[in-house]
């Protein structure tokens, strides 16, 4: 599939503020199957920019405007192939404990400071246990969005894993969370990602749709029959199921403070006023999904 994306996004400061800081991670990666062609920032007041990977590989654009300045504006705009993902591979439990598998894993094995450590999380880890990795990997997708609500405004960007439990609804970065420490907690590798989703009405609707950056996992999968090399396969439990053609990635780390699409400070005592779009065009037919 093919798709331009333009992501917009504006301060205005009521006082003008100066030292602006500012580290993005937008750009659409490169990746087996995805294919940035075009990327470009502007951003105004105009200043000079820099880019450098992560330590994750992600690519930053970094910025900063030292004079004073009463608004900010980044307009991010990109256009990006992808291709369906191939079929996951299917491997047993023991294939996890490997030396092969654990090396690949590294990091992405190892619970964030975020997890409960109270048993609340035990009915649900009881549930998931699948046949293989594989199955409990599906299972999650559908594990989650059946236990909790999809509902904007009940969380924000610092909520926890202990947040969503009591709410029992959040957003897709806090289902992400969730499935991040149930996939360890079961010891298959796993991390966050961050990216676009091409979320069309359900009847199909416009090739052109305002959307807003996604959030969903990607597992670590032994090889076919627990021989070869281990596979990250993504996993979107917002949308129940694996990740498609449909969705862009940025980037990848263990958790969301690892990957902010846009962070940055300012020096002044103004408060700020924000707004952020997403805009996806859609080059050749598409499915829809959720974002």
């Amino acid at each position: 599939m093919n798709f331009q994306i333009r992501y917009l996004t504006q301060y205005r400061y009521a006082s003008p503020v100066t030292d602006n800081l500012n580290a993005l991670r937008v750009k659409p990666a490169t990746t087996s199957t995805q294919r940035c062609d075009e990327f470009l920032v502007r951003v105004d007041p105009e200043t000079r920019q820099s880019r450098h990977a992560d330590y994750f590989g992600t690519e930053v654009t970094e910025f900063g405007i030292a004079r004073p300045h009463d608004h900010l504006t980044i307009d991010v705009r990109a256009r990006v192939v992808t291709a369906p993902p191939p079929a996951p591979p299917q491997a047993p439990w023991e294939a996890l404990a490997s030396a092969t598998y654990r090396e690949a894993g590294g990091e992405y094995l190892l619970l964030t400071d975020d997890v409960p450590d109270d048993g609340s999380l035990d009915d649900l880890l009881a549930v998931l246990r699948a046949k293989s990795p594989l199955s409990t990997l599906l299972l999650l997708a559908e594990l989650i969005p059946d236990r909790f609500e999809y509902r904007a405004g009940v969380t924000y960007v610092g909520s926890t894993i202990a947040d969503l439990l009591d709410a029992g609804a959040g957003v897709c970065q806090d289902f992400v969370h969730l499935g991040l420490a149930l996939l360890r907690r079961q010891g298959i590798a796993a991390r966050y990602v961050s990216g676009y989703l091409f979320a069309a009405p359900e009847d199909g609707g416009s090739d052109s749709v305002e959307v807003d950056t996604h959030a969903w996992l990607e597992a670590l999968l032994p090889g076919h029959d627990g021989r070869g090399e281990p596979v990250w396969v993504g996993a979107d439990p917002t949308n129940r199921g694996l990740v498609g053609e449909q969705h862009v990635k940025i980037g990848h780390g263990r958790h969301y403070p690892d990957i902010p699409p846009v962070k940055g400070v300012f020096r002044g005592q103004s408060a700020a006023e924000f707004d952020a779009s997403v805009q996806m065009t859609r080059l050749d037919p598409a499915a829809s999904a959720r974002a």
